[in-house]
């Protein structure tokens, strides 16, 4: 007796429950789909750009510098920048001069992500909120302290705004989070791949013989005889004339039995 499991047998398993394993994928994937829909509160993110560059005076002072050289020096000088940008230095600031933001410090920390593009000079400042406006606000409202406050704590004049946040986009905006068909499939996935193995757990919890084909899988037994399941009612109205069958032991006999 082998108790390995074949192809057969997995496609035998979950076609037995396979109702179940859909009425769970489906009952998932639409209550993930209208979380996102109703009751997620949408996020929207607005960006700045900020260019680090060198000032006229640093240009001329490093003339006998290559190109090159300038170039990595500023881009090494953006992770730097990318640091400060967050610290109290410049968010204490924020807070102090844009009042209307309401919004603490570390508020304001945890709303801001600053990134920047490989082998470039320019970062870009990104700014989360439940609204566009606000966001962009921020967005705004950080990147001009930054560039104030950098000749302060550097002695140096290389920041500049590329392009500030639009308060008013000429599209509306869409909100990053929730991202709906991404919820939906990734809620989809993950019902289908749980139910299925709650499916095939259960079968392997289940140990009782059930059908001619279980006698003989797990016994190694031929079937010899069954007993079929009689409705009580209808084998107390039909006793009285009609013939019953039997099924014996090695052959099949009909027998009559009547008044």
């Amino acid at each position: 007796m082998t108790n390995e499991l074949d192809l057969r047998d997995y496609f035998r398993i979950v076609r037995k429950r396979l109702w179940w394993i859909v009425g769970v994928v489906l009952i998932v994937t639409v209550a993930a789909g209208l979380y996102s829909i109703y009751v997620k509160d949408p996020i929207y993110q607005a960006s700045t750009k900020i260019i680090v560059n060198q000032t006229s005076a640093q240009v001329m002072a490093n003339q006998p510098q290559l190109n090159s050289d300038m170039v990595n020096t500023n881009i090494r000088m953006i992770e730097t920048y990318k640091e400060i940008i967050k610290t109290p230095a410049i968010l204490d600031k924020v807070v102090q001069y844009y009042p209307q933001l309401q919004l603490t410090s570390e508020q304001l920390a945890e709303k801001i992500k600053v990134s920047s593009v490989n082998n470039t000079q320019v970062m870009t400042v990104g700014v989360t909120d439940l609204s566009y406006r606000k966001a962009a606000e921020i967005a705004n409202a950080v990147s001009e302290i930054f560039r104030q406050e950098i000749p302060n704590i550097f002695n140096v004049e290389n920041v500049s705004i590329l392009n500030n946040a639009k308060l008013e986009p000429a599209q509306s905006p869409s909100p990053i989070s929730p991202n709906i068909p991404l919820n939906i499939a990734i809620a989809f996935i993950v019902s289908l791949m749980l139910s299925v193995g709650v499916a095939f757990l259960l079968e392997y919890l289940d140990d009782s013989i059930k059908t001619e084909q279980d006698v003989e899988r797990y016994l190694e037994l031929p079937v010899l005889a069954s007993i079929s399941k009689v409705n009580f009612d209808e084998n107390q109205g039909g006793m009285a004339g009609r013939p019953t069958q039997v099924k014996s032991t090695g052959e099949l006999n009909h027998v009559s039995t009547g008044k």
